[in-house]
């Protein structure tokens, strides 16, 4: 760049649904301040009437990368431009690639081309407030397309949020070459939500061709759909009443008719009972009070982990018990666990697979070996390899005198497996379970860790 030529500069602009009054003052300017406007044709039709006299480049869908090619040159040459978008230029927007292409180039945020981004409203948020106030909770975006993401992460990430709960807004849901997305989304989705969630699909919001459908999920993919599509799916607590779409904000959880006295048990300013640290009692007491439970049927009920079901149980005091169950964390080396077990006589061992499949075991603690990374698990019938590295954390279980068992979670508090003592007509081998309290007893906390865990 020559000493007398001004530096250049890059606005990058988000612009909102296109409409004037829903543009930011900064966004206003931004085109007025701009030498060059370069966009996508769709986009430079939008705003038509503010650039006026503008130097304009336009470029068509698939050319995302030489546009920002192209800004930086102009910029170089002493230019301010203006690289618009619809929407919100960070969502889905032309931000990302454009520092792409300048920081491969060699530039640096303290180079003599400064880049600022301006926000706009993007596509979730204008969509929303013409259906009500679907997003009031949590919530996430998907982009269906696959041009540049793989369909099977897509996929991941659907079943993944569907599970998760969130309202989920779906970008660029279909085009006049994939039809197939959509309808892969519906039917994920369906796995985790009812067939009469509430669905908006939102066409052009503040744009002349405008056009809402309010639907229920499972009719999402007989609706005309494309790519100036939005569409905003509810969660389990979304309804739909007199054309609105509302996810409620949970006040119901904590408030007597939303706007009264909390409701027993909860305080205001203060996390629900269910909240980080309270959850634990209400699973206890969920324990207590419920009938005949196994941990499984705990874990689905609360839709937690096994091995946040066992936390639970684990800080039960005499107070605040968990049924019939105790359980202690095991601090240290989880091998010893398994050299301990040798003296546990026959153990039924359960590994559970990520699809669903069971397998239970008849074992001895001999059988269990490690090689490495592995925990070989061998005997004349069978053959079971553990990937130990993946246990992070062992639980010994206990409940009244009908089970003794040894849990062993990952990180995510998954099960990896759980090994249990056997009983023969209803007793327990005497020495097996000799065993197994000597080893509950040892790992049992000191009173001054008592006191550490309380503080």
């Amino acid at each position: 760049m020559s000493t007398d030529t001004k530096p250049g500069k890059i606005l990058l602009v988000g612009f909102g649904p296109g409409a004037k009054e829903h543009m930011s003052l900064r966004a206003l300017e931004a085109m007025t301040e701009a030498d060059v406007i370069i966009g996508y044709t769709t986009y430079i039709k939008l705003v038509k009437d503010l650039i006026v006299g503008k130097e304009i480049i336009r470029k068509g869908m698939t050319e995302e990368i030489d546009r920002c090619i192209e800004a930086y040159d102009q910029a170089k040459m002493g230019k301010t431009v203006a690289l618009i978008s619809s929407g919100d230029i960070g969502v889905y927007g032309m931000a990302g690639p454009t520092f792409e292409v300048l920081l491969q180039e060699g530039w640096t945020p303290d180079s003599d081309i400064k880049v600022e981004i301006i926000p706009g409203a993007t596509a979730l948020s204008a969509c929303a407030s013409l259906v009500g106030a679907p997003l009031t909770h949590d919530f996430c975006s998907i982009s269906l397309s696959d041009l540049l993401t793989p369909w099977p992460t897509i996929a991941k990430r659907l079943d993944a949020v569907g599970a998760s709960d969130f309202v989920i807004a779906l970008y660029n849901p279909k085009s006049s070459r994939r039809h197939g997305q959509i309808e892969q989304a519906q039917e994920i989705l369906l796995r985790h939500r009812k067939p009469d969630t509430p669905v908006a699909i939102v066409k052009s919001a503040y744009r002349r061709r405008q056009d809402i459908q309010m639907v229920r999920l499972d009719q999402m993919k007989d609706c005309e759909i494309g790519m100036l599509t939005t569409v905003l799916i509810g969660n389990s607590s979304t309804f739909m009443q007199d054309g609105l779409m509302i996810t409620p904000r949970g006040y119901a959880n904590k408030y007597e008719g939303i706007t009264g006295d909390a409701l027993e048990g909860e305080q205001k300013g203060r996390s629900l009972s269910m909240g980080l640290t309270g959850w634990h009692g209400v699973v206890r007491e969920y324990m207590r009070n419920g009938e005949f439970h196994t941990l499984r049927k705990v874990a689905e009920h609360f839709n937690a982990p096994l091995g946040q079901i066992l936390q639970a149980i684990t800080a039960a005091n005499d107070g605040d018990q968990a049924g019939d169950f105790s359980a202690l964390a095991i601090e240290g080396d989880a091998f010893a666990i398994i050299e301990a077990a040798r003296e546990w006589g026959l153990l039924r061992a359960v590994v559970r697979s990520e699809a669903g499949a069971i397998s239970e075991l008849k074992m001895h603690a001999k059988d269990m070996v490690q090689k490495n990374d592995w925990l070989n698990i061998e005997n004349d019938y069978f053959h079971l390899h553990i990937n130990w590295p993946s246990v992070t954390n062992v639980t010994l279980v206990r409940r009244d005198d009908s089970y003794r068992s040894a849990f062993f979670t990952d990180i995510h508090g998954h099960s990896v497996f759980n090994m249990s003592l056997v009983r023969t007509d209803n007793k327990f081998d005497e020495a097996a379970f000799k065993a197994f309290e000597a080893v509950w007893q040892t790992h049992q906390p000191t009173p001054r860790q008592l006191e550490t865990s309380d503080q």
